[in-house]
C-alpha cells in the first residue's frame, strides 16, 4: 500500500492548520491593536499621574533629567528620557513592565526586569514645584522692590494684592489661633510660604494640559510633615518640654498614662495626616471629574457613533466649565484651609500657654 497520498494529506492538513494559526495570530494581533487604540477612562485617568516629561499646554516636553542609582550603587544621569532610551541601559518600553523604568540587562530575584535601586529623577510634579517656587519668589521680590523704592506710597498692582493677602493671613488666620503677636510674627514666614506655595501649585494645575502636584500624596505628605515639625517645635519652645509631656496625659492622672499617651500620640500624628489626605483628595477629585466629563464625549462617540458624541459634547462642555470654575474656588479654599488648620494645630499644641510668648516669660511674671 502506498503512503504517498497519506503523506500529501498530512502535509495539506499541516499547511492548512498553519494557515489558520497564522490567520488566527494575525486576527489576535489586530484585535489587540484595536483594543489598545480603544478609548477607556483608565487611559484618560492615567494622565493624572507623575511623568518623566513636563506636561503643560497639551505638550510633552522631554527636558527633565533622569537620575538613577542601580543595584550596584552606580549613578546614571541622562539629560532626558530620550537620552536614557538611546543609551540602551534602561527603558520604559519593556513588555513585562510598561511605563516603568527598568534595566535592559539586569533582572530581579523573580526573573523580572530589575528597576533602579533609587530613582532621583526630576519628574513632572517636581518641575511644577520648582515653577511654583520661582513664581512666588518673583512676586514677593517685585512687591519688596516697590516697597523699598517708595516706602510711604500707597501700594498698587501686585504689591497691593500681596499686602492684602499677607494682612489677611496675619489678622484672620495666624494671630487669632496662636495667641500672641510675637508668636504670630515668628510663624508668618512659614504660614505665608504654605499659603502661597499651595495656592500657586493649585492654580498651575488649572492651566491647559497641566496636572495637580498637590494631588500627589508625596507632595501633600511633605507639606503635612513640615506642619507636624513646626507645631511640635513651637510647643516645645513656648510651652516647655514638661508641659508638652503633660499635654500627652490630656489632663488625666499619671497612672492612666499607658492608655492616654498612645492615644495622644496618635492624635498628634493624625492631625497632619488629615491635612495630607484632605488636600490630596480635593485636588485629585476635581481633576478626575473634569477628565471624566470630557471623556464622555469620546466614549459616546466610540460606542454610539460620532453623531451621539457631538450631541453629548455641549452638555459635557457646560458641566466641565462649571467644574473648572468650582476648581478655581477650591484652589483658593484648600490653600486657606491648610494654612488655617496649621495655625489651629499650633494653638491646640500650646494649650493654656497660647496666651503667653514663652513659658519662661510666664514664669517670670509670677
Amino acid at each position: 500500500m502506498s503512503t504517498e497520498p497519506a503523506a500529501n494529506h498530512d502535509s495539506a492538513t499541516t499547511a492548512t492548520a498553519a494557515h489558520h494559526d497564522t490567520a488566527h495570530a494575525a486576527g489576535a494581533h489586530g484585535a489587540t491593536a484595536e483594543a489598545s487604540d480603544k478609548f477607556t477612562f483608565n487611559k484618560l485617568l492615567d494622565k493624572l499621574g507623575d511623568h518623566h516629561e513636563l506636561d503643560i499646554f497639551f505638550g510633552k516636553f522631554e527636558i527633565l533629567p533622569v537620575v538613577l542609582v542601580d543595584q550596584y550603587n552606580s549613578l546614571h544621569v541622562y539629560p532626558n528620557l530620550h537620552a536614557m532610551e538611546e543609551s540602551g541601559e534602561y527603558t520604559m518600553h519593556h513588555p513585562a513592565a510598561p511605563h516603568h523604568i527598568v534595566s535592559t540587562t539586569m533582572q530581579d530575584a523573580g526573573g523580572a526586569p530589575a528597576g533602579p535601586k533609587l530613582d532621583l529623577s526630576v519628574t513632572n510634579f517636581v518641575a511644577y514645584q520648582w515653577i511654583a517656587m520661582i513664581i512666588v519668589t518673583i512676586v514677593f521680590a517685585v512687591a519688596r522692590g516697590r516697597y523699598k523704592k517708595n516706602p510711604i506710597s500707597a501700594p498698587r498692582g501686585i504689591q497691593n494684592v500681596v499686602e492684602s493677602v499677607v494682612l489677611y493671613v496675619h489678622d484672620q488666620i495666624v494671630r487669632p489661633n496662636v495667641g500672641t503677636d510675637k508668636r504670630a510674627m515668628r510663624l508668618m514666614p512659614y504660614m505665608l510660604s504654605l499659603f502661597f506655595f499651595i495656592l500657586t501649585l493649585n492654580l498651575i494645575s488649572l492651566l491647559p494640559g497641566a496636572h495637580a502636584a498637590t494631588g500627589a500624596l508625596p507632595v501633600t505628605m511633605a507639606l503635612a510633615t513640615t506642619t507636624l515639625l513646626v507645631v511640635n517645635y513651637i510647643a516645645f519652645k513656648d510651652a516647655g518640654v514638661g508641659s508638652w509631656f503633660k499635654h500627652l496625659l490630656g489632663g488625666a492622672p499619671v497612672y492612666i498614662s499607658p492608655i492616654m499617651v498612645p492615644i495622644e500620640v496618635v492624635g498628634i500624628i493624625t492631625k497632619p495626616f488629615a491635612l495630607m489626605i484632605r488636600l490630596f483628595a480635593n485636588m485629585t477629585a476635581g481633576h478626575i471629574v473634569l477628565l471624566s466629563l470630557v471623556g464622555l464625549i469620546f466614549f459616546f462617540a466610540q460606542e454610539m457613533g460620532e453623531v451621539v458624541g457631538w450631541g453629548v459634547a455641549p452638555i459635557s462642555v457646560l458641566f466641565s466649565v462649571f467644574i473648572y470654575l468650582l476648581e478655581l474656588l477650591v484652589a483658593f479654599l484648600q490653600a486657606y484651609i491648610f494654612t488655617m488648620l496649621s495655625a489651629v494645630f499650633v494653638g491646640l499644641a500650646l494649650g493654656d500657654h497660647a496666651a503667653h510668648d514663652h513659658h519662661h516669660d510666664h514664669a517670670a511674671s509670677h
